[in-house]
């Protein structure tokens, strides 16, 4: 059964790693496919447009239908380029994965204003701006009565949401991506768009010299584990999910909880007061969340 049979896709940073498997097993599934890829370096340096067009050639060499969309996913020109050409050149658009990203890591003492810059405009504003301008493509449809069936899956991070040293940059674009999709699933919910965002595990170029993997976590993080829930979130079988943030890998797809309510010290306008009210409730309240399931992180 072919689950995107009939349906149109944006994956961003789609020449290699995540943004490539998820291109292939939407295709796989029947979306025709537009794939958005700069193909830059991981750190983002440079341009090469043989990587989008190889997944576009493997697409088509199985059945399906894609293009090549060279844009800048960040620009806000580029954006709404990428959206021009899946509804004029695929003739509809109903699925965006936002997937581009790229890493200029550095403790927070050494890191540069370019290196702060560069990753929240990747990973932050790309998301925003294609979301954006996919989103005023399906209010218009809702407005004309075309009530869409649409889909946004944003992609997170482990080190966004539970915070990995040497990352500031890149955990602080992640985590305005969580709350972002929980933001826009709300706002677009009148338009039949649901918005999910996914924290994967993967092996792929951005990940590679983190650490030694033996042979069982490799295939756990295979990317096609995540492409896998991507491709069932971009469906019509998933139209009743939306705002929620799934870790993804091999091991399993977990829901990850958001923010939550610690204990309450009462409040006081005198801070001479508030001392041991507050001491108390950090004792009474839980760590944060770190990496590893399980794992609490002191801060």
């Amino acid at each position: 059964m072919k689950l995107c049979e009939g349906r149109v896709a944006i994956v961003t940073g789609a020449g290699r790693g995540l943004g490539r498997a998820h291109a292939l097993k939407l295709a796989s599934h029947g979306a025709a496919v537009v794939v958005n890829d700069l193909g830059s370096e991981a750190s983002g340096v440079g341009s090469d447009p043989s990587p989008a067009a190889a997944v576009v050639a493997e697409i088509e060499a199985a059945g399906g239908r894609a293009v090549v969309d060279g844009s800048d996913a960040a620009s806000w020109e580029g954006a709404a380029e990428m959206v021009r050409k899946a509804v004029e050149e695929l003739g509809r658009l109903d699925i965006v994965v936002n997937n581009a990203g790229i890493l200029r890591d550095r403790m927070l003492v050494n890191m540069t204003e370019e290196e702060w810059d560069s990753v929240t405009r990747v990973h932050l504003k790309s998301t925003f701006a294609v979301t954006r301008h996919a989103a005023d493509h399906w209010r218009s449809l809702a407005k004309r009565g075309e009530v869409p069936d649409a889909r946004v899956i944003n992609t997170t991070s482990h080190s966004g949401l539970y915070c990995n040293v040497g990352q500031a940059n890149y955990a602080a674009a992640k985590a305005g991506i969580a709350s972002f999709s929980i933001v826009a699933a709300r706002e677009l919910q009148r338009y039949g768009v649901t918005v999910n965002a996914i924290a994967p595990r993967a092996t792929t170029r951005m990940t590679q010299g983190l650490r030694e993997w033996n042979e069982e976590q490799l295939r756990m993080r295979d990317p096609d584990w995540v492409a896998a829930l991507v491709t069932w979130l971009a469906s019509p079988e998933s139209k009743e999910v939306s705002g929620r943030v799934f870790e993804a890998w091999g091991y399993g797809f977990t829901v990850a909880e958001s923010w939550q309510h610690g204990a309450t010290a009462e409040a006081s306008l005198d801070p001479t007061e508030i001392g041991a009210r507050i001491l108390d409730v950090h004792r009474r309240s839980r760590k944060n969340a770190g990496i590893d399931l399980g794992e609490e992180l002191d801060p």
